[in-house]
C-alpha cells in the first residue's frame, strides 16, 4: 500500500512539483492550498508524512505544525519543513516548532526525495 503525504502548498508550481515528484517515488499525495483546512485535511486523509511550507497566506506553517502537534490524531506524523527562510535560526525555530526535517526552497530534487524517504 503506497504511503499518504498531505503537501501543504500555496504556491502553484511548488504544490505540482513537489506532488508530482511524489507520485513518481510511488506516494499517495493529498495537496492544500490554503493552510486553513490543513489540519482538517490532515485528519480526515490520515497521512503517513505531511510536507508544509513555512510561508503560507492567512496562517504560517509553524502555526499549523503547532496545532498539529497539540492534537492526539495527528501529533506523530512526521512533517518535512520546506521554505525560502535559509537564515542562521531558521531551521533551529522551524524544528523547535516541531518539524523533523528541513529542506529550503529552491529544492533539490534529490534532497527533497531522500528526506521524504528518510522520515518514511
Amino acid at each position: 500500500m503506497a504511503k499518504r503525504v498531505l503537501v501543504v502548498e500555496d504556491n502553484e508550481l511548488n504544490l505540482k512539483l513537489f506532488c508530482d515528484l511524489l507520485r513518481a517515488h510511488g506516494f499517495e499525495t493529498t495537496p492544500v492550498r490554503d493552510g486553513r483546512e490543513a489540519v482538517a485535511t490532515a485528519r480526515s486523509f490520515a497521512p503517513d508524512l505531511i510536507i508544509m511550507d513555512i510561508q503560507l497566506p492567512h496562517v504560517s506553517g509553524l502555526e499549523i505544525i503547532g496545532r498539529m502537534r497539540g492534537d492526539p490524531a495527528l501529533r506523530t506524523i512526521p512533517v518535512m519543513a520546506v521554505t525560502a527562510y535559509a537564515g542562521h535560526d531558521d531551521e533551529a525555530r522551524i524544528r523547535a516548532a516541531g518539524a523533523n526535517a528541513y529542506v529550503t526552497k529552491p529544492i533539490s530534487v534529490m534532497r527533497f526525495v531522500e528526506e521524504v524517504q528518510a522520515l518514511l
